[in-house]
């Protein structure tokens, strides 16, 4: 394989996840994330995004992790499995922040996704595809 090859197969593979039979830590991760910036058709890079759990006796949210999203839109390491709980999620996207980075303007200045974990043996993939003017999200697999 050529040495130009290599980083490309590197990323290729890093993007498609990780083969069968093989364990890399952030996919070991209960909860993970993927932006893809649809005006472009490109993954939204640089996306900064919190996470947030709320708590159940005084009804605060509670910051978990500031991420950005790695250059495959990804964020794959929100929760460690040790960390997950059943309980109200909050994740919260910069989206004003990511397009003025680009120089564009945006309708949202940001977007917050609320969600409800109920097992913790389960895994959880929270998928936001995103324009300066519209957003789409759902449960992932």
């Amino acid at each position: 394989m050529s040495s130009r090859a290599a980083p490309r197969l590197l990323r290729l593979q890093r993007h498609l996840g990780p083969q069968e039979g093989s364990s890399m830590e952030p996919t070991d991760s209960p909860l993970t994330t993927h932006v893809l910036d649809t005006a472009s058709g490109l993954p939204a890079r640089g996306l900064c995004l919190r996470l947030s759990w709320l708590e159940d006796h005084s009804q605060q949210w509670m910051e978990l992790r500031t991420s950005y999203t790695d250059p495959d839109g990804r964020c794959p390491g929100l929760l460690m499995p040790d960390q997950m709980k059943a309980g109200t999620y909050k994740l919260t996207f910069d989206t004003e922040g990511y397009w003025r980075k680009r120089g564009q303007e945006s309708f949202y200045p940001y977007v917050e996704v609320v969600f409800t974990i109920t097992s913790n043996a389960q895994k959880f993939h929270v998928p936001l595809l995103l324009s300066p003017w519209s957003y789409t999200t759902y449960r992932g697999s």
